[in-house]
C-alpha cells in the first residue's frame, strides 16, 4: 500500500506540471509602514462597515461571457433580464429566435495600407459560420497529461482539498474523443451551423472540455466593431459586436511576431467559430450557477474591466486600473521591441497582426496615438459625445494582456522573460493596510508555488498583488497576506476568516475553457458556499461575489461602455450570495471589476486607491427607458444595488438559502 502511494505521488510530480498556467501559454514564473502592517490586528476598524456586511469573499473564475453561461436563463416572476432569450436571438432549447439576425456575424476584407482597424469598411455577412474547432482541449483521459484524469485516485489526491467528493469524478470525464484543433463534430451541425450563437449541448455534453476562443486586448476591440457611426439610443457606443469568428480565423491569439504559416485557413487558429457558443440554462445546463441566481442577485450589466485577457483583468481587480512596463522603481520605460504591440497586419494578409501574442507584444504607449493599434483606439473614444479620457500617463507602456508578475512567491524579483516589472502602484490591499483592515487572496496552489515547485496549479498572473513592490517586498505582508485556499478552510473553522478574501481557484478548476470546465468551478464555488452557510454567524455577515476574470472571447449582445483606453469589455457574470441579496433580483447597475473596489471602500470607508484610478468615477445615471447605459459616462456602480440592507430578520434564512425560490 506505502508503495503504491509513493507511486501515485510520483504520478502527481509528473502531470500537474502539464497543467500549471497552460491556459495562458506560459508557465508559473507608496509602501505601507510596519506599524500600518501590525494594525491588522485590531478587529474594531474592520467591524466599522456601512452595511451588515463584515466579510467580503471573490471567487474568480475564467473566461465566461454572461450569454455563453446565462443566455438562455429566465429569472423569477417579476424580473427582466437582457440577454439572448430575452432578445428573441434564440428560442428558449436554444434554437435561432426571431430575431436570430440581431447576433449575426460578418467576415471582413481590409482595404488599403495595412493599418489596425475597430470597425472595417468591407464586410460580408457569413452564410454559414466557420465551424467550430477542438482546440486544445485534451482528445483522451490521462493520469500523465491531464485534464481529464484517468484515475478517480489521482484526481482525488490532486483536487480533494477543493472540491467536495461528489464533485471529485468530473476530473476523470469530458474528453473530446477527437483530435486537437480539428472539427468539432461533438457539436450539431458543425459544419453547417446559421450565422449566429449555437448552442453546444446536448449534443456536446454540458461535462465536455472545449476549445477555448482567442481573448486579447486588440482581438476584443476588433470583435466589438466599435464606430460612432452605428451609435443609436440603446447603443450610444456604436459596438456591433459582429466580428467575433472573423478576429478568431483570421488572427486568433497571435502572431508572436512570426509570419503567418503558409496555407493559412479557417481552421489555421485552431478555433474556428468557437466564439459563438453558449450553454442553455433552461436545460438544465450550469445548474448550480442558476441555483444561485434564483435565490440571490445577479447582474446582467457586469462587464470585464479591459479587453483581453486574464492579467490584464486580474490586475484590474485590485489595481482598479492597468500598470505598466517600468524601470522597476516606478518609472516609466520602453520595453523590448518585440514586447511592443503591434496590430497592423502582416503585408499580404487579411488582419494577421505583425506583433502580438503570449510571446510577443503585450504592451502599448497608449499616450501616443502614432503607435501602431493606439491611433486607431483613441480616435473612436474622442468620437463619442462624452469623449472618455485614455488615461494613459505620458511615455507609459501599459500592460494590455498576459505577462509575468514582477514577483515570484517567495518574494524574489522575476526575472524570466516577458515579465513586467515590479510595479509600484499601490492597489486595494494597500488601502486596506493602512485602515487596519484584515485581507487576504487565497490562491488554490500557493504553497507548491511559493516552494517553486514545477507540480503548482497556481496562477500567477491571477494575483494582482504578486505585481506590486509594497507587499511582495515586505516578507511579513507576504506572509500575512497571501494563502492556499487550504488556508481558506482552515481560517473559516476557526471562525477567523478576514473582512476581505479574494479567492482563486487553480488551473484545474477555473472553469477556464479547453483546460477547465464550468462543472469544476461551480463544483469549487459550492465547496466554498456551503463551507460559509455552515456557520450561522458567519454567513449572517457575509457576501459572497461570485464572477470571472473576463469573457474568454465568447460572443455577448450586452451594451459596452467605453471608459478609457482599456475597455470595457463584454458582459461576464457576477453573482451575489448573501443573506441580503436573496430573492432572484436581476440588477441592471452598469459595473465592471472596480465596482468590486467601490464597494469594498464604500463598506470600510476607505478613500479610492489613487487619483487616476477608476474607483473615482460617478455612479452611473440610468433611465427607466434604457437602463443599461449610463447617461454620465463614464460611470461604473459599486455593487450596492444588488442587496437589499433593509430586509427585518436575515436569519430567518440562513437554514434554508434558497428559501426564496418559490
Amino acid at each position: 500500500m506505502k508503495q503504491e502511494h509513493v507511486l501515485l505521488h510520483q504520478k502527481v510530480k509528473r502531470i500537474v506540471a502539464s497543467v500549471s498556467l497552460a491556459c495562458f501559454g506560459f508557465s508559473a514564473l507608496g509602501i505601507p509602514t510596519l506599524a500600518a502592517a501590525e494594525q491588522l490586528n485590531d478587529h474594531t476598524t474592520q467591524s466599522r462597515t456601512a452595511t451588515p456586511i463584515k466579510h467580503v469573499i471573490v471567487i474568480i473564475g475564467e473566461n465566461r461571457t454572461f450569454d455563453h453561461v446565462f443566455g438562455a436563463y429566465r429569472p423569477p416572476r417579476g424580473q427582466t433580464i437582457s440577454n439572448l432569450l430575452s432578445k428573441g436571438i434564440i428560442n428558449a432549447d436554444g434554437s435561432p429566435g426571431p430575431n436570430f439576425a440581431l447576433a449575426a456575424q460578418y467576415q471582413a476584407t481590409l482595404t488599403g495600407p495595412a493599418k489596425y482597424t475597430l470597425s472595417p469598411a468591407t464586410k460580408t455577412a457569413y452564410q454559414v459560420l466557420p465551424a467550430p474547432l477542438t482546440g486544445s482541449a485534451h482528445t483522451v483521459a490521462s493520469d500523465t497529461n491531464p485534464p481529464p484524469f484517468a484515475s478517480l485516485s489521482l484526481a482525488t489526491m490532486v483536487e480533494s482539498g477543493a472540491l467536495l467528493p461528489e464533485d471529485l469524478p468530473l476530473l476523470t470525464t469530458g474528453a473530446t474523443g477527437l483530435p486537437m484543433h480539428s472539427v468539432d463534430t461533438r457539436i450539431a451541425n458543425a459544419g453547417s451551423l446559421p450565422n449566429g450563437p449555437f448552442p453546444l449541448t446536448p449534443s456536446l455534453k454540458y461535462d465536455d472540455y472545449a476549445a477555448s476562443p482567442v481573448h486579447r486586448f486588440y482581438q476584443g476591440w476588433q470583435q466589438s466593431d466599435c464606430n460612432v457611426a452605428h451609435a443609436t439610443r440603446t447603443n450610444p457606443s456604436g459596438c456591433l459586436l459582429d466580428l467575433f469568428p472573423w478576429v478568431e480565423v483570421s488572427v486568433g491569439a497571435g502572431s508572436n511576431g512570426k509570419a503567418q504559416p503558409a496555407g493559412f485557413n479557417d481552421q489555421s487558429t485552431g478555433e474556428g467559430s468557437t466564439s459563438m457558443g453558449f450553454y442553455n440554462v433552461s436545460n438544465g445546463d450550469a445548474s448550480y450557477l442558476t441555483q444561485l441566481a434564483q435565490a440571490y442577485s445577479i447582474s446582467d450589466n457586469y462587464h470585464q474591466a479591459a479587453q483581453g485577457g486574464t492579467g490584464a483583468n486580474h490586475i484590474m481587480l485590485g489595481f482598479a486600473d492597468d500598470i505598466y512596463y517600468s524601470d522597476g522603481k516606478g518609472h516609466p520605460a520602453t520595453p523590448p521591441t518585440n514586447q511592443i504591440e503591434n496590430p497592423n497586419p502582416q503585408p499580404g494578409t487579411n488582419n494577421y497582426y505583425t506583433q502580438d501574442g503570449y510571446s510577443g507584444g503585450s504592451y502599448s504607449d497608449c499616450s501616443d496615438p502614432t503607435q501602431p493599434g493606439v491611433g486607431v483606439v483613441i480616435s473612436y473614444l474622442n468620437s463619442l459625445p462624452n469623449h472618455p479620457k485614455p488615461n494613459c500617463a505620458p511615455g507609459a507602456y501599459y500592460l494590455l494582456n498576459n505577462y509575468n508578475p514582477g514577483y515570484n512567491g517567495d518574494g524574489s524579483v522575476n526575472t524570466s522573460a516577458f515579465t513586467i516589472p515590479p510595479s509600484t502602484v499601490p492597489t486595494i490591499g494597500d488601502s486596506l493596510i493602512a485602515k487596519g483592515i484584515l485581507w487576504k487572496y487565497y490562491g488554490e496552489g500557493w504553497n507548491s508555488f511559493v516552494a517553486n515547485s514545477p507540480q503548482s496549479v497556481y496562477c500567477n498572473i491571477c494575483n494582482p498583488f504578486l505585481y506590486e513592490t509594497s507587499i511582495m517586498s515586505d516578507p511579513k505582508l507576504v506572509s500575512e497576506h497571501l494563502k492556499d485556499t487550504t488556508d481558506l478552510y482552515v481560517d473559516i473553522a476557526k471562525g477567523d476568516l478576514p473582512a476581505v478574501s479574494f479567492v482563486k481557484p487553480g488551473g484545474l478548476l477555473d472553469g477556464h475553457p479547453a483546460s477547465s470546465k464550468l462543472d469544476l468551478f461551480e463544483g469549487f464555488t459550492k465547496k466554498l458556499v456551503d463551507a460559509v452557510q455552515s456557520d450561522p454567524k458567519l454567513w449572517a455577515s457575509t457576501a459572497i461575489f461570485v464572477t470571472f476574470d473576463e469573457g474568454g472571447g465568447y460572443y455577448d449582445s450586452g451594451y459596452i461602455q467605453p471608459v478609457d483606453f482599456f475597455g470595457d469589455g463584454s458582459r461576464i457574470p457576477m453573482i451575489v450570495v448573501s443573506p441580503y441579496s436573496k430573492g432572484g433580483r436581476v440588477d441592471h447597475t452598469y459595473s465592471d471589476h472596480a465596482s468590486i473596489v467601490k464597494f469594498i471602500e464604500r463598506n470600510w470607508s476607505l478613500a479610492p486607491i489613487t487619483k487616476r484610478s477608476r474607483d473615482n468615477l460617478p455612479d452611473p445615471k440610468q433611465l427607466p427607458s434604457n437602463p443599461y447605459v449610463p447617461v454620465n459616462s463614464p460611470a461604473i456602480g459599486d455593487l450596492f444595488q444588488m442587496f437589499n440592507f433593509h430586509q427585518p430578520d436575515p436569519g430567518k434564512f440562513l437554514n434554508n438559502p434558497f428559501a426564496s425560490m418559490n
